[in-house]
């Protein structure tokens, strides 16, 4: 557990990273492929909620989802990260960092199957190199995989080689383990720079943010995250949980309250499309 310990420690030190990166630098797609003014995240705590009826459609991974891309088989180089996922109707997605790990990710990856939703899974490379079997479920399961640097460090302080080297490695692994290179990344603490941009275009992947940030790693209690999780909701929402990195034991249980409780609500769960060619 030593590598958990690391991981709190690290995000302890830096939360306000985590904030400036969610807040400060991220962007929204809109159709068109266009950005407009970050819409401000919502207040995490509690929230009236409307709850609609069952829906009546059987959730699967969608199509059609995720920003342009002009030029096949290399996205182009962003200046800020995507927040949220553009298209209609009441669909989210649900992201889940630092794993994947043995305790944990199975059970989410268990309720996920229960209600047959795809998630992404942002993956750091030392976890994953270890548990390539959960990589192949994943794949297996129609999850999507990204690329979560290989230590989870923080990249606004290294150089362009080191930066190259995290998500190099961690692309490698996950390549071998679930079939195909990973085609989004996402920073560690959501700290963005140009050199995370530019390489991560070279490489073929998209930067994504998120919308909401369930906050789930200062381990608050499961009723707070599944709180967060439900007043946040909202069309095109990109959800923060994590499935490593420390206990994720308020994750687990959180994410089999509030997933039946958005889809009794009318809401969708999708992930981005893949690319073709």
């Amino acid at each position: 557990m030593q590598k958990d310990h690391l991981f709190t420690r690290r995000r302890i030190l830096l939360t306000g990273a985590a904030a400036l990166g969610a807040a400060g630098a991220a962007g929204v797609v809109v159709e068109g492929g266009g950005t407009q003014s970050p819409t401000p995240a919502p207040v995490p705590g509690p929230q009236a909620r409307q709850v609609l009826g069952p829906s009546a459609f059987r959730l699967r991974p969608l199509t059609g989802y995720g920003p342009p891309r002009p030029v096949p088989g290399r996205p182009e180089v962003r200046h800020e990260p995507i927040l949220r996922l553009s298209g209609r109707g009441r669909h989210m997605v649900l992201t889940f960092d630092d794993g994947p790990h043995p305790d944990y990710t199975p059970h989410i990856l268990d309720t996920l199957a229960r209600y047959d939703v795809r998630a992404m899974f942002f993956v750091c490379g030392e976890m994953a190199v270890d548990n390539k079997g959960l990589l192949a479920r994943m794949a297996d399961e129609g999850h999507v995989v990204g690329n979560h640097t290989w230590t989870h460090p923080l990249l606004t302080t290294l150089d362009r080689g080191e930066i190259r080297s995290e998500m190099e490695r961690t692309s490698d692994v996950i390549e071998d383990a679930y079939g195909e290179r990973p085609q989004w990344f996402r920073a560690p603490y959501g700290a963005w720079n140009r050199a995370a941009f530019q390489l991560g275009a070279d490489m073929g992947m998209e930067p994504m943010a998120w919308t909401v940030d369930s906050l789930d790693w200062t381990a608050p209690g499961t009723d707070t995250v599944v709180d967060r999780v439900e007043s946040g909701a909202a069309p095109g929402v990109v959800v923060l949980s994590h499935d490593a990195g420390g206990d994720r034991s308020q994750s687990v249980r959180a994410i089999r309250r509030y997933l039946p409780h958005l889809i009794g609500s009318g809401y969708h769960f999708t992930v981005p499309r893949r690319r073709l060619g």
